[in-house]
């Protein structure tokens, strides 16, 4: 009975692979396509641009959340984390969005998938998850490529927009850890995307009272389609992890740079510098080893129950 479940689970995630795979790919896809579109609307503040994106993303949760109709439990201790959440995805968004704007949208990107690294960071602090030496080496590989995209320099203005970036992928990172935690709490993954939607929407409504800037009807429909690529690339890396293991199919997130790389090219005619290339280049190999590896410890888990099964 035991071999039976197992080897069913397998023969699941291995049918489901090829699914996961493509909706992470669309996801890594639609964000790009966010950060054209953001870069796009052009000379709007990247507050009133982080508005659009997220009160769109509020209206979606909403309808889910209604459509569900499942009673709302908030477990002891969750609610600090919620917190948490929001305030460091807020970071995230802002990070992002302030930097497409200002360096190339492929430098963007890169710097704003800091994100998983980050994420086993600060799963050793709110989790209390160990990390290995190999993780950890991956870590710090993927912390010295992204100074080849920041290129810190004495004028610390001319580095600040990649600056912004790299403390939006941070946040991001710790947001991820926080989800995590609230997912081990069982917390409802609809409402947390709800209750950050929102959060993000009502912070950012001051900034824009105070520094409104008015918009063509055209750059509102491009907000609009900002706001629509992000719930797709939400609603994309959702279904590709429901679908198979984040060991198997994160490093396809990492696509998303040469669909940014491309459209920045394409559409505005940028062109990221040799330093920049060696970054991707570093920071990608280290997410490939994190991928090999993380892949290899879930067969290492796997394998033995299937044999322990067998017996």
């Amino acid at each position: 009975m035991q071999q039976n479940t197992v080897q069913q689970s397998q023969n699941r995630t291995a049918k489901s692979l090829p699914k996961a795979i493509a909706w992470i790919v669309f996801s890594a896809f639609s964000f790009a396509v966010m950060g054209m579109l953001a870069h796009l609307a052009g000379d709007i503040p990247f507050m009133q641009k982080a508005f659009f994106r997220n009160i769109i993303a509020l209206f979606i949760a909403l309808s889910i959340l209604f459509k569900d109709r499942k009673p709302l439990v908030i477990p002891k201790g969750s609610m600090k984390y919620l917190w948490i959440r929001s305030i460091a995805g807020s970071l995230g968004i802002f990070g992002n969005f302030y930097a497409v704007d200002r360096i190339p949208i492929a430098d963007a990107a890169i710097l704003n998938k800091m994100s998983p690294f980050f994420a086993v960071v600060f799963s050793l602090i709110l989790l209390k998850e160990k990390i290995k030496p190999l993780p950890l080496l991956c870590v710090i590989g993927a912390f010295i490529g992204s100074m080849f995209v920041v290129k810190p320099s004495i004028h610390l203005m001319d580095s600040f927009p990649a600056i912004f970036a790299f403390a939006g992928g941070m946040g991001a990172g710790l947001a991820y850890s926080c989800v995590r935690k609230l997912s081990g709490m069982k917390f409802n993954g609809t409402f947390i995307i709800v209750f950050f939607s929102a959060f993000t929407t009502v912070v950012t409504i001051p900034f824009i009272i105070i520094n409104f800037t008015p918009m063509t009807w055209t750059q509102v429909l491009i907000l609009i389609g900002t706001g629509v690529a992000a719930a797709g690339g939400q609603f994309g890396i959702t279904n590709a992890y429901y679908n198979a293991p984040a060991s198997e199919v994160s490093v396809y997130d990492y696509s998303q740079i040469i669909f940014s790389a491309a459209l920045g090219f394409m559409v505005f005619g940028q062109i990221p510098d040799l330093w920049s290339f060696i970054g991707y280049g570093i920071i990608i190999l280290m997410a490939v080893i994190s991928f090999v590896y993380n892949n290899k410890k879930h067969r290492e888990i796997i394998q033995p129950a299937v044999n322990e099964a067998v017996k």
